[in-house]
């Protein structure tokens, strides 16, 4: 289950071909120049699978979103419009065909489209421009190969209602449109699981069923010997893995920096060039970034400075023309060796400023007392550090999740008395009273009363055999000592031993004893990289297993803690 080849399947049907009349058959248009319009998601989504360099080799010369008024009219190009079938886009596309400003138009949908919009586009098209409508069903970003997310973040797009239990409406529509659309992208018909204790993960669950059995054409795949799986987890279950440091590149560069569809902002980072002030992470693109992305901090200092020395080597051998063969060399390779410039700077710029920020915001400190809180019974000593480390100048956002650590794990016991007197630390601190109300919220979202596993244990060794899975990294060091709870509900699982009672099928959806082969795992309120490397890992290490897992959104501290505020000022 490879998401980014299940993906490009379909922008290669989008960009290359098209059905002829006669026999269904895909058939090469190249040679024809062609403008490609997109709305607000599909640039996101089409930016996270294709390049602009493959858009020009299939003779894609202007890319515009749908929405431009502005757009000249050229009737000589062919229009492809890959749109989210919403009303906005509908209408949009009703009023190009009404006029148009192009010779022929393809018309593309990340899902399905329904008969009443295809209705009112067929009577908007006078000019019959409208060769061909096919729906493609790629409605979600496709972050790694099996990881997927969608990008509803407070606060523009909250999930949550007017309570921790309710959804917000037209998140629940999106979430459920991009589930469907990644079973019919990865050609799966699940059987549904779901935690029990969550109505968020419970109505997922409900809506994706009705959704599959309301067009039963469209899931006539052909039948496995093991029934895949779809388990929908509710964030709540796990507050903690996002609250941790993390210490693998990928997910270190996201904590820290923000990766944003496939993008990080750099302009904040001191003396950067002009030119890395955005750069792209892509792990279907850069080798390099796809071999390193899961690797921690330690071994990447080594493979960056053996990537500085592969590339200063190549640069000695380039620099050796003293024949026209030489020459001729040079220029065959130019392309690649320029590209491999800017990437070794793209990388260096990230691990120098990844490793800057761990010396200023004394990170290798904070992440001993955050995996003592997650993982140990200590408490005298952990609150002896946490007032230390509360006393020092550091960002508001590590200061809260250490205190949420703290609460998270001690609620239940009497010593979380002193809980009132860090909050009372941190407001003295000056630490924003919103962030303080998000520390607050966080509690009541997802404490020790809303959690239906067991998250803090004396010995996580104990966690790690519990995980099932055999060849996965162990405890490296004290860093990393913490195990998701992601890993342990997966190892049961494949064994076969998940607890109906805690993870029941959905009514009227199947079920089944055997053990799966092929599992989707959806978090509703977010997943993390760090959840990305476990599946990454496991898939690896276990043959014959194929895990994907996605999510509303790609969450760090930062997007955790905000989407916590927001929802604050919701669940008064």
């Amino acid at each position: 289950m490879d998401l980014f080849k299940a993906s490009q399947t379909y922008v290669d049907r989008l960009l290359d071909f098209k059905p002829t009349a006669s026999s269904g058959v895909y058939e090469s248009t190249s040679g024809k120049m062609k403008i490609l319009l997109l709305d607000a998601e599909t640039t996101s989504i089409i930016s996270m699978i294709s390049t602009q360099s493959l858009l020009l080799k299939n003779e894609v010369y202007l890319t515009d979103r749908l929405d431009n008024a502005n757009r000249e009219r050229m009737r000589h190009l062919r229009c492809l419009i890959f749109v989210r079938p919403t009303n906005d886009a509908i209408q949009a596309i009703v009023d190009e065909l009404r006029e148009p400003k192009y010779g022929e138009y393809e018309l593309y949908f990340s899902n399905v489209v329904k008969k009443s919009a295809l209705e009112r586009m067929a009577e908007a098209d006078d000019y019959e421009a409208v060769k061909t409508v096919v729906e493609v069903f790629v409605d979600f970003l496709v972050v790694n190969k099996d990881l997927f997310a969608l990008n509803l973040q407070a606060p523009q797009q909250c999930i949550f209602g007017d309570a921790p239990e309710s959804w917000s409406t037209p998140p629940f529509l999106r979430s459920t449109e991009a589930l469907t659309a990644a079973l019919l992208t990865l050609k799966k018909k699940p059987l549904i699981r779901y935690e029990a204790n969550s109505t968020l993960a419970k109505s997922l669950a409900i809506e994706t069923l009705y959704n599959i059995q309301q067009d039963p054409k469209l899931f006539d795949f052909r039948r496995m010997d093991t029934p895949p799986i779809l388990l929908i987890l509710d964030r709540k279950n796990d507050p903690v893995t996002p609250l941790l440091r993390p210490w693998t590149y990928q997910a270190m560069v996201h904590e820290y920096l923000g990766i944003y569809n496939g993008r990080v902002n750099l302009e904040k980072v001191p003396d950067v060039r002009p030119d890395m002030k955005e750069i792209v992470l892509s792990p279907d693109q850069d080798t390099f970034y796809t071999n390193t992305m899961f690797m921690n901090f330690g071994d990447l200092s080594s493979a960056i400075k053996d990537y500085v020395d592969k590339y200063q080597s190549q640069t000695q051998t380039n620099a050796k023309i003293e024949s026209i063969a030489d020459m001729k060399r040079f220029v065959e390779e130019y392309p690649e060796f320029r590209r491999l410039s800017g990437n070794v700077t793209k990388h260096v710029t990230l691990v120098s400023e990844l490793s800057r920020l761990v010396g200023q915001d004394n990170l290798l400190e904070i992440s001993e007392l955050e995996q003592s809180l997650a993982c140990n019974e200590n408490h005298a000593n952990d609150l002896k550090q946490l007032r230390l480390f509360l006393s020092q100048n550091l960002p508001d956002d590590r200061k809260i999740a250490l205190v949420a650590l703290y609460a998270l794990h001690y609620e239940k016991s009497d010593t979380i008395s002193a809980l009132p007197s860090l909050i009372d630390t941190l407001q003295r601190s000056n630490v924003s009273p919103l962030r303080i109300q998000a520390l607050t919220t966080l509690l009541r979202y997802a404490g020790a009363n809303e959690r239906q596993e067991e998250l803090f244990r004396t010995d996580s060794l104990f966690f790690r055999t519990q995980s099932g899975f055999r060849g996965l990294p162990g405890v490296d060091n004290v860093y990393t000592q913490h195990v998701t709870l992601l890993e342990r509900t997966l190892g049961q699982l494949v064994k076969g031993r998940l607890r109906d009672s805690a993870y029941p099928f959905i009514e009227g959806g199947g079920s089944s004893r055997d053990r799966p082969s092929d599992i989707i795992v959806f978090f509703v309120g977010g997943v993390t990289y760090e959840e990305a490397k476990i599946v990454a890992q496991i898939n690896a290490a276990t043959p014959g297993l194929r895990i994907v897992v996605g999510g509303t959104s790609m969450h760090s501290t930062k997007t955790l803690l905000d989407e916590m505020e927001y929802a604050s000022t919701k669940w008064q």
